[in-house]
């Protein structure tokens, strides 16, 4: 994966540690007892949400439409 910067927040917890979400990744959230493991923990929860699953096919049966937005 080529280099990327990406904004994250990260938010302590009352009961100690640390929350960090990727706004421009939805559901993308970890966490970590400190700032260094939370920062490592998201990067490594960025790379599997931005990592292309190729061993799940879907199938769809609905109609394919598209919209202009």
């Amino acid at each position: 994966m080529g280099r990327m910067k990406l904004t994250v927040i990260m938010d302590p917890q009352k009961e100690g540690g640390f929350t960090v979400s990727v706004p421009s990744l939805p559901g993308c959230i970890s966490e970590g007892d400190t700032k260094e493991e939370a920062l490592e923990n998201i990067k490594e929860a960025i790379e599997l949400y931005l990592e292309p699953d190729t061993n799940e096919l879907v199938e769809h049966s609905g109609e394919k439409v598209e919209v202009t937005l």
